[in-house]
């Protein structure tokens, strides 16, 4: 590659140390990079321990997959000359060291170099830590309260405000910290597949490990695109190995993820976990989208071979990510669409999946694609190997993996589709109360994306000992900008436009609640999901679910008919009844929040 000529001439002596110690690791590196710019894909497995690469290895590294084949990969840009160091200075951030849009392999390189913890695994893959931080931190996001958004924000415990001096205290200390780094990463990129709805976005980082998660998740720009990328609407601030002021008026604790949509801008303070901007996008469209009358979903998407689409609802645990990936249909995303007057189209520009039991058996595509330019994240390995032992969370039960969609053998390429003929709203019911599927009315499928319900299982958090009611509003509340009901007239508007069939599953207990029955088999909801996309499931006869009010088919190819209706697989019926009641009640106790707004025909859906 080229030479880095904006390179400081005075080194530290930590630097030359960091240096040699790296040498060893140079030779891989460079291998690496070199086959990834030669043949313009990313090497599958180099690994298996870490013996020398023979012929045979780097053959099978050179294999593209078959998305990768034909997509066009962007260019390296990690020379210093590429990079406009005036994009920082104008922003006040005048460090020297900076890597514009920069490949896996130099990424590879740089957090090997500089970042503990990091190491190339047995299959390619990068590992990465976290620090303190191994998730999310909803309770410490705020939303920049000022007079052009604050009429459209959903005020509350899910937005929280935050006045515009204390954004403007928290911006300039993200600033100064990353004016203290020797080395900083810029990555652009997009946020949505639909190039007519798409947003440019700029992450600004100290982490090399960011900014290849990033250049995971969101839509990598072609080498023209990145050329005339010009200036982003969104800027993200990643400073969070530095801390919050806690004296700072409306911080509450060390981690701040604050959001501006006047200026544009996001700032991360006392958080490592990458999660935080890929959620931190998502919460932006989550506001803008809406604003254009584009339906913005926490969902999973994919699409048979006549087109036809279907998308799947549900909250963490339900099962959204496995069901999506289906070796008949193409995976058009898992976790973030839009859908528009023209169809859907995919926010990102690759997935993110909990890698914490991970088995070939069970997640063969996503164990496939933990490979060269994937991420692990909060893994724990054999550091003489590089095996990772995927049961183990003494880190983390929050270990993730990301990877470009490319990485999915049966991806969708541009990642959009037509407009839905079903839509799926998933539920783990531990309770074992609703049935493994129904079809809803369009009243109902109101009702249950407003309340976004699952359930928590014993074990799943600490002091957590039956099954606990979790609700969500439109399967993502933490994300949510406007009140729900903004999205659930979007969602009914355009249901009602496209004639599109809801379904509620549930994948969760049958036979009685947690502990007592038993979880759903995923070759029964599977089967289910087949009836639905091939047609045979609207075609048997329904039977009414009393209490909730559900139409329940009586029977379901390949599906034994004695597990449809929940109540016959109780041996007690007064503790189904009982468990029942329960569960109504707490599904009208949650609701009673949205019901102002909400029209009588979604009020009357709710159980009895």
């Amino acid at each position: 590659g080229s030479s880095f000529k904006a390179q400081k001439t005075g080194r530290t002596s930590r630097d030359s140390a960091s240096a040699m110690a790296s040498r060893s690791l140079r030779p891989l590196t460079q291998v690496l990079r070199t086959l990834q710019r030669v043949q313009k894909v990313h090497p599958r497995a180099l690994h298996a321990g870490r013996p020398a690469l023979d012929r045979a290895r780097v053959a099978e590294s050179l294999k593209a997959s078959q998305a990768l084949a034909s997509h066009q990969l962007p260019a390296d840009h990690h020379i210093f000359e590429d990079a406009d160091l005036e994009l920082l200075h104008n922003l006040g951030i005048h460090t020297e060291w900076v890597q514009h849009n920069a490949s896996p392999g130099t990424l590879y390189d740089e957090a090997l170099r500089y970042e503990k913890g990091s190491a190339i695994l047995s299959t390619g893959a990068l590992a990465a830590f976290s620090g303190a931080k191994t998730g999310r931190s909803p309770v410490d996001k705020r939303v920049v309260y000022e007079s052009t958004t604050s009429d459209d924000v959903w005020w509350g415990a899910v937005n929280i405000p935050l006045s515009e001096n204390t954004f403007k205290i928290n911006r300039e200390r993200a600033i100064d910290y990353l004016n203290t780094r020797e080395r900083l990463y810029v990555f652009d990129g997009f946020a949505g597949w639909d190039p007519e709805h798409r947003y440019k976005i700029r992450v600004i980082t100290s982490r090399a490990y960011h900014a290849l998660f990033m250049h995971n998740m969101l839509i990598r720009p072609t080498e023209e695109e990145l050329a005339n990328f010009g200036q982003p609407d969104y800027t993200i601030y990643n400073a969070g190995a530095f801390p919050a002021n806690r004296a700072t008026e409306g911080m509450t604790s060390g981690t701040s993820v604050s959001l501006n949509f006047k200026t544009g801008e996001v700032v991360i303070l006392g958080t490592q976990y990458a999660g935080e901007m890929k959620k931190g996008v998502f919460t932006i469209m989550n506001y803008l989208l809406p604003k254009r009358g584009i339906l913005s979903m926490h969902a999973s998407a994919n699409e048979g071979k006549d087109g036809d689409v279907t998308i799947f609802f549900g909250l963490s645990g339900t099962g959204k990510t496995t069901l999506s990936a289906d070796e008949h249909r193409l995976l058009i995303g898992d976790d973030e669409h839009a859908w528009t007057d023209r169809g859907i189209f995919n926010i990102e520009g690759g997935c993110y999946a909990k890698a914490i039991g991970l088995t070939r058996e069970k997640e063969p595509e996503i164990w496939d694609a933990i490979r060269f330019g994937a991420l692990l994240e909060n893994v724990v390995f054999d550091s003489r190997t590089g095996e990772v032992d995927y049961n183990d969370s003494s880190i983390t039960e929050n270990t993730r993996v990301s990877y470009p969609l490319e990485y999915i053998p049966n991806v969708k390429i541009p990642a959009v589709g037509g407009h839905p003929k079903n839509i799926i709203m998933l539920t783990c019911d531990a309770f074992g109360v609703l049935p493994p599927v129904s079809k809803l009315t369009p009243s109902q499928a109101m009702y249950h994306f407003i309340s976004g319900y699952t359930a928590k299982v014993a074990g799943t958090e600490e002091g957590v000992t039956e099954p606990t009611a979790t609700f969500s509003a439109c399967f993502g509340a933490p994300f949510m900008v406007w009140h729900p009901a903004k999205y659930a007239e979007l969602l009914a508007e355009k249901m009602a436009k496209h004639n599109v069939n809801a379904w509620l599953i549930n994948t969760g207990w049958t036979g009685g609640a947690y502990g007592s029955g038993h979880r759903m088999s995923l070759k029964d909801t599977r089967a289910i999901i087949d009836a639905i996309h091939s047609g045979d499931l609207a075609k048997v006869e329904y039977e009414n679910m009393s209490r909730f009010n559900l139409q329940v088919p009586k029977s379901c190819p390949n599906v034994d008919t004695q597990i449809l209706m929940p109540n016959k697989t109780w041996k007690n019926q007064e503790d189904f009844e009982h468990t029942a009641v329960k569960l109504a009640t707490l599904f009208k106790e949650n609701f009673k929040k949205f019901e102002e707004g909400c029209s009588d025909d979604i009020r009357a859906a709710a159980p009895e």
